[in-house]
């Protein structure tokens, strides 16, 4: 089962991290995915393993590209950075597999 249409309230703006060229780091051309965004304070772990705090969670569908440090435009107007996409996976569960995207 994949994130229903009534929860993807929020529209965001993600360009994917593809590295580090000589100018700098390289961004993939924004994207606009529709999900649920939670803003609230919590610590989230980084793929470091280090303890860091999260400013908001974008719940995306499960096929959205958002690696960590890729570069994300909120509905306001804030950009942020994900700081780790954690798939979903509800398997034979009756709920929604998505992507759990963790910004800064």
């Amino acid at each position: 089962m994949t994130l229903p249409g009534f929860l993807r309230q929020h529209t965001v703006t993600v360009e994917p991290l593809l590295g580090t060229g000589p100018t700098g780091t390289v961004y993939g051309a924004p994207v606009e995915v529709r999900g649920l965004l939670r803003q609230s304070t919590r610590l989230v772990r980084n793929p470091a393993g280090e303890e860091v705090t999260s400013s908001s969670t974008f719940y995306a569908p499960l096929d959205t590209v958002a690696p960590a440090r890729s570069r994300v435009t909120l509905p306001g107007g804030r950009t942020t950075t994900v700081i780790a996409s954690v798939p979903q996976d509800g398997g034979k569960l009756p709920v929604p597999s998505h992507l759990e995207v963790q910004l800064q």
